[in-house]
């Protein structure tokens, strides 16, 4: 029965008997995590193997050229030959990093406010005023990079298509808007992939900028949990094909593929584009770690191999958010407090409260022993204007821990909406 049907006495019976639940779980002395999409360790283990792939000196070469040695600062050509196959573009697009495509988005920005992009008139530090473009809900993480620089943050609306293209369009009017984030496929939070026409509305954006840059941030190009592989499209053809060839940047890495503090990260973008960011780079690095690039091609090989792989984490995976979403289904549905995105692949759920619960919900879940990404994350500044948006992470708890923790959280999004209602809060 939905809370907002119950009379006063049903909702005072109800909230006693959440509220007793809510002390037993506290009583407990749970420690869960679900704050961030972290691999489980039986994902790690189910890699692990590969770290015995370069085991003798003679396997350190390839193509003539020794791993172990400086040299080569824009990638392998057979790491950027592997990432140009899984993205659709073409090996000289292709710059290859460490072991975070963060780093690389965080150093594109920071060039661009030090130096300025290829098409800019000036370094954005020289500019009264830099806005960048965030559909929201998104990631933190992005936000923070650009707020970082002194950036107003402009929040454009997510939609089942991927961001508002009427809202991006009239954006891109202001000369002072440089730039937007995205997260194309299984977007974080919501698992929204971008519909055609919303990529190829992106591919043809006029903005007054010259410089404005699409920070395509394709990090789950190849992570379904549900189903068949879904293709995508190459946004970097698309870009050249519309006259706009220098305007994106793409980025993705192998962080949930094989392990995160050890992985490889790239960076796609027009052969301009990466000639110019070289050029910067060049007295910054002499190279990336290209043992572990030969280490991730030999084991890896190619894309079929890869989603092959990606098969045995979508069995690991996939138990873990049915376990979330079959929860909600059964405690918290009924009462129609909350919606949720049901997605297919990504690391996140994204669920929306009723107005004004997000903050409330995830403060008792803290107090029950269950840590949670923090509430108005998914939003520039961390201001959620509805305070209703929560972003579950499934994939780091073995799943009687998810059990534990979705069963702590149904509670106290149920006590939270029933203090709403009784006027408790």
């Amino acid at each position: 029965m939905e809370y907002r049907s119950m009379d006063q006495a049903q909702l005072t019976a109800e909230y006693e008997a959440v509220s007793r639940r809510f002390e037993e779980l506290k009583g407990k002395g749970l420690k869960l995590d679900m704050s961030r999409g972290k691999p489980g360790k039986e994902q790690l283990d189910l890699v692990s193997d590969m770290l015995t792939v370069l085991s003798k000196p003679e396997d350190c070469v390839v193509d003539g050229f020794d791993v172990r040695n400086y040299g080569e600062l824009t990638g392998l050509p057979c790491a950027k030959a592997y990432f140009a196959e899984i993205l659709g573009c073409r090996p000289e697009e292709c710059f290859i990093g460490g072991n975070a495509s963060l780093t690389l988005m965080y150093d594109t920005i920071a060039k661009a406010y030090t130096h300025g992009l290829l098409h800019s008139e000036k370094p954005w530090s020289k500019l009264d005023t830099v806005k960048f473009l965030c559909p929201s809900p998104g990631y933190d993480r992005h936000f923070n990079v650009t707020k970082s620089f002194g950036m107003e943050l402009i929040t454009i609306p997510m939609t089942a298509d991927g961001p508002d293209m009427d809202a991006v369009e009239e954006a891109v009017k202001d000369p002072a808007v440089k730039g937007i984030w995205c997260v194309p496929k299984y977007s974080n939070p919501e698992g929204v992939i971008y519909s055609a026409e919303t990529i190829r509305r992106f591919a043809n954006l006029k903005p007054a900028a010259p410089d404005f840059v699409i920070m395509w941030d394709n990090a789950y190009c190849i992570h379904e949990f549900e189903g068949e592989y879904v293709p995508f499209p190459d946004i970097i053809s698309l870009c050249r094909e519309s006259g706009n060839p220098d305007m994106v940047f793409e980025f993705a890495s192998t962080s949930k593929v094989t392990f995160p503090g050890a992985g490889v990260s790239v960076m796609a973008s027009s052969v301009d584009n990466i000639k110019y960011m070289v050029s910067l780079m060049t007295y910054q690095s002499i190279s990336y770690d290209k043992v572990n690039q030969l280490r991730h091609v030999r084991y890896l090989k190619d894309k079929a191999h890869t989603l092959a792989l990606m098969k045995k984490h979508a069995a690991i995976l996939g138990p873990k958010f049915r376990a979330v979403l079959d929860a909600l289904d059964k405690e918290i549905a009924p009462l129609g407090i909350a919606s949720w995105k049901r997605p297919t692949g990504g690391y996140f759920v994204s669920l929306d409260t009723e107005d004004g619960l997000a903050k409330r919900t995830l403060a008792l879940c803290k107090e029950a022993g269950v840590v949670m990404t923090g509430a108005g994350a998914t939003f520039p500044n961390s201001i959620d204007p509805r305070d209703r948006n929560i972003r579950i992470a499934p994939s780091l708890p073995p799943v009687a821990e998810l059990e534990a923790a979705i069963d702590v959280f149904c509670v106290c999004l149920r006590l939270a909406a029933l203090e709403k209602l009784l006027g408790k809060n």
